[in-house]
């Protein structure tokens, strides 16, 4: 027998953009209920890059201090490495924000915490283990979703339906919604390093001809990207693990006594990279945003943050209204996207630009010596510049504050 709920707001996906959006309906005071198909949030090797934007939301929020009582890491500098010479990329110690810096933080703590708050208000409710198998639909208009729990099969009605399913999005794929390829020229592999007080702290990439390695700091361990050609993983792994950890260990040579812990490649997580994005991201009652709206190149590690600010402008924009009772009219939901769109199209436009001219001739180039880009030489000389990749990095493009 399926059970039937009628709600103001049903979200699918508790990923940053899905529990972000349903904290923020819930504090106006909408009748908000989120689906997440897993038992919980823990899932390694997800983005943990949390930026001043997000963190000028939890300042909105009145959270900045309880948020950041949690782990976490602060990197203030970014930083790359061409063979010898480092480059120092950007600086966000001069940003007009509380925050100053990006936390790093693993990501279901972030979930748990926004979940935790989400929580206190009695119109919110989390359905865990809820897979959304597809839309309730009537005269053109989406009113809903279907779900199998545990428990068995669930029927949401609702006002507003929020596809933030991530980036292989059922909720996208049953509204008709094809996403346009951008196209990425490599996939990352994801694994841990044992870290030392005495290594590095910034948050950096490491560049030789044919390899690229990106290690981001977090405490105790580095979370390392080992960056290959597309779709080159099948081959790679056909090889021995050694040829991993030699690479590794050449790159960043202070944690050459560490790369053992590469035993096998099942201690390495592949992810395939996709940057794609709807031409269209909505139809009535019906809005996408986050992944399934528009999945981000991990260049920047940006995607968390452009997901959190789509779930903001959403509701700023929406739920005003249904706490009013009234239905978002289409064009209501068109203001979204028109909101958002030009931000992630300047980011992609960007993320593919690195992926050319930088991740492409890095790993392209296996026996010429490596020329840093120009850009960089100019980012060394003036430090003064590091403050615009900061503020596009950091902030991005029309950062969105919270006003319900």
């Amino acid at each position: 027998m399926t059970d039937t709920i009628e709600t103001s707001c049903v979200i699918a996906g508790g990923g940053p953009a899905g529990m972000m959006a349903g904290l923020l309906f819930a504090r106006a005071g909408v009748g908000t209920i989120v689906l997440e198909k897993h038992a919980d949030f823990l899932r390694d090797f997800r983005g943990d890059t949390i930026h001043p934007s997000t963190l000028q939301a939890m300042d909105d929020l009145g959270l900045y201090d309880q948020f950041l009582a949690l782990p976490h890491q602060e990197a203030t500098q970014l930083s790359a490495q061409f063979g010898t010479e480092s480059f120092p990329i950007a600086d966000f110690s001069h940003l007009p924000t509380r925050a100053k810096f990006i936390a790093l933080m693993p990501q279901w703590d972030f979930l748990n915490f926004v979940a935790g708050e989400a929580a206190k208000y009695p119109n919110f409710r989390l359905v865990m283990q809820a897979d959304v198998e597809g839309l309730i639909e009537a005269q053109g208009k989406v009113g809903g979703v279907t779900a199998q729990t545990p428990q068995g099969p669930l029927e949401i009605r609702a006002a507003l339906t929020i596809g933030a399913d991530g980036r292989h999005s059922t909720v996208r794929a049953k509204a008709g919604f094809q996403p346009k390829d951008i196209g990425a020229p490599m996939d990352v592999l994801w694994f841990r390093l044992k870290r030392r007080d005495s290594d590095p702290s910034e948050l950096f990439g490491r560049m030789a001809p044919g390899k690229f390695l990106v290690m981001i700091n977090r405490g105790d361990y580095w979370q390392c990207g080992y960056v290959i050609p597309k779709d080159g993983f099948a081959a790679l792994r056909a090889t021995d693990v050694a040829v991993l950890r030699d690479n590794v260990a050449s790159l960043a040579p202070f944690v050459a006594d560490r790369v053992d812990a590469l035993q096998s490649w099942d201690n390495v997580s592949p992810l395939t990279v996709t940057v794609d994005r709807l031409p269209l991201w909505h139809k009535p009652g019906l809005l996408c945003i986050g992944d399934s709206a528009h999945a981000m190149s991990p260049v920047g590690g940006v995607g968390i943050n452009l997901a959190i600010q789509d779930a903001i402008a959403a509701a700023n924009i929406l739920a005003p209204v249904l706490a009013r009772g009234e239905t978002p009219s289409d064009a209501l939901l068109a203001t979204v996207q028109k909101r958002r769109e030009p931000a992630v199209k300047l980011v992609q436009a960007f993320q593919v630009l690195v992926q050319k001219r930088v991740i492409s001739n890095v790993l392209g180039h296996t026996d010429a010596p490596l020329t840093p880009p120009w850009p960089l030489r100019l980012l060394k000389l003036f430090p003064w510049l590091r403050r615009w990749p900061a503020r596009f990095v950091g902030l991005g493009y029309r950062p969105e504050r919270i006003r319900i």
